[in-house]
């Protein structure tokens, strides 16, 4: 069935379930266990963002604080970095990582990536593509309509793809945080410089599974979609083949 088998409860909600689970608590323990070690440079998210500002060619801008755990982001379109109250607020390892990967993502940006372009590119699709995914889907199947299922697995592959680009520019980030943090003196010991490190990983494997989770799910609705049209093509076989021997009956009753 579409809406529900043992084939996606087994080959794709569990291990997406499974997967997302693990990589969160990963995440999460890494990001405790390093939000408890304080950096050698004693400095609160706030402050590592200035000392970058101040140390690279990075031009300022407006740092926020909000009260959002692990809801840390640099917004391209306030042009504006806001922290959560363990990174913004408190001289640990983990606040300096994360504050300097979101400058990472402000690096990107100001200096033209072109990992960000093509990335923003899919964006204005990818807003609306799930729901006129899923709607195609649904509706290509209530009322056997092969093309309407395949519109539907195109805008999913833009989804896919978007989730797909998303992680080297994640990656990108991430390495510009960890050389910035090098460079400018920042990660002042080996233990910052493991630490910061530890973190981006544990926060990248949660792109990696959300890939993973996507690709899953496409391959399970591609594998659907299939079938359905084989047996879409299989079912006009049989109605031509129906209609041509009603032809040929009816013309030999003529004679």
């Amino acid at each position: 069935m579409f809406f529900f088998d043992t084939t996606y409860f087994w080959w794709v909600f569990i291990p997406t379930l499974l997967l997302s689970i693990g990589v969160q608590l990963y995440l999460k323990s890494t990001f405790s266990k390093w939000s408890k070690v304080k950096n050698s440079a004693g400095l609160n998210g706030d402050q590592v963002a200035q000392e970058l500002f101040d140390e690279t060619s990075l031009n300022p801008i407006p740092i926020q604080h909000i009260n959002q755990p692990l809801g840390d982001h640099f917004d391209p379109k306030a042009n504006v970095v806001r922290l959560s109250p363990p990174v913004y607020g408190q001289d640990s390892v983990a606040g300096m990582a994360v504050t300097a990967h979101e400058l990472g993502h402000v690096q990107q940006y100001q200096t033209g990536s072109g990992l960000i372009k093509a990335r923003s590119l899919l964006l204005p699709a990818v807003t609306f593509s799930p729901t006129i995914m899923y709607a195609c889907l649904m509706m290509g199947l209530l009322f056997n309509m092969t093309n309407l299922l395949w519109i539907g697995m195109f805008f999913f592959g833009l989804t896919v793809l978007f989730s797909l680009l998303t992680l080297p520019v994640e990656f990108d980030a991430s390495r510009r945080a960890l050389k910035m943090l090098d460079e400018t003196g920042t990660a002042r010991t080996e233990q910052d410089k493991d630490g910061a490190r530890k973190v981006l990983t544990a926060a990248a494997l949660t792109y990696v599974a959300a890939f993973i989770g996507s690709m899953l799910q496409f391959f399970y609705y591609f594998r659907m979609v299939s079938q359905e049209s084989k047996q879409d093509r299989a079912r006009e076989q049989r109605r031509q083949s129906a209609s041509s021997s009603r032809g040929r009956t009816s013309s030999g009753r003529r004679r």
